[in-house]
């Protein structure tokens, strides 16, 4: 089993512990064994993130001291500033993926929320909580870079 670190490194199927999905001939797309596929990976990235936060907890409450020199209370406040926004990005992403496990529960995962063409199963499985497909996704961030430019 990978340590933490190394599961950093890893992606979200090695994560959860598959392979890529192999569709069979004439298989609906995302019927229930394709569904099944993505709450195990789902699943899977949650657990693995807050496992992340339990540790960040433990490590700040085990980590947390009253330096004297302020050169050192300054580096474990630089320390504990980076770890927090690194979870509070994870947490939000927990939501994220909370709120996608919803859609699957609700029948309407691995659909377009603009177009509502298929997003499909190769990009799912690299990023689980995509709403877009690639075509809207690309139009918006074209959009999204005219708006800051």
């Amino acid at each position: 089993m990978p340590t933490g670190t190394e599961k950093k490194s890893l992606g979200i199927m090695a994560i959860a512990g598959l392979e890529p999905y192999k569709e069979q001939p004439g298989e609906e797309y995302m019927g229930p064994a394709q569904l099944e596929h993505f709450k195990k990976i789902l699943a899977a990235w949650r657990s693995q993130l807050r496992q992340e936060v339990d540790k960040t907890m433990s490590h700040m409450q085990d980590e947390a001291a009253n330096f004297p020199d302020p050169v050192d209370r300054a580096a474990q406040e630089e320390e504990f500033s980076l770890e927090l926004r690194a979870r509070d990005r994870e947490r939000k992403l927990i939501k994220k993926i909370e709120k996608t496990l919803q859609l699957i529960e609700e029948d309407e995962f691995g659909f377009c929320k603009e177009c509502g063409i298929e997003i499909g199963i190769r990009r799912l499985e690299a990023r689980p909580t995509a709403d877009l497909c690639i075509d809207c996704k690309t139009l918006a961030e074209i959009k999204e870079k005219q708006l800051a430019g």
